[in-house]
């Protein structure tokens, strides 16, 4: 257990840190299952309409730390090729 002053702030601060990337990683993971559950319904423009909603989403994850900048692009070119694949 902290015993200083400062290890303790410091665990209030990481506490804090983690709730919020915990909420942050949520959201971008709802609305990857959201795009996904379009792809596997076939509708190939409500796929699209989720894919355009979760990749600011997916993108702000990236600038905030929650997961890498390549790793968001590999999420949204993967989710993407998916979509160019289905029938119109």
């Amino acid at each position: 257990m902290a015993n200083t002053k400062s290890a303790k702030k410091a665990v209030r601060a990481s506490e804090r840190r983690t709730a919020i990337n915990k909420n942050r990683r949520s959201r971008m993971r709802t609305f990857i299952r959201k795009v996904e559950e379009a792809i596997a319904t076939g509708d190939k423009s409500v796929a699209e309409t989720a894919l355009r909603s979760a990749q600011p989403e997916i993108m702000r994850g990236a600038q905030k730390g929650v997961i890498h900048k390549n790793t968001a692009s590999r999420k949204i070119s993967r989710l993407s090729a998916r979509i160019r694949v289905l029938a119109g």
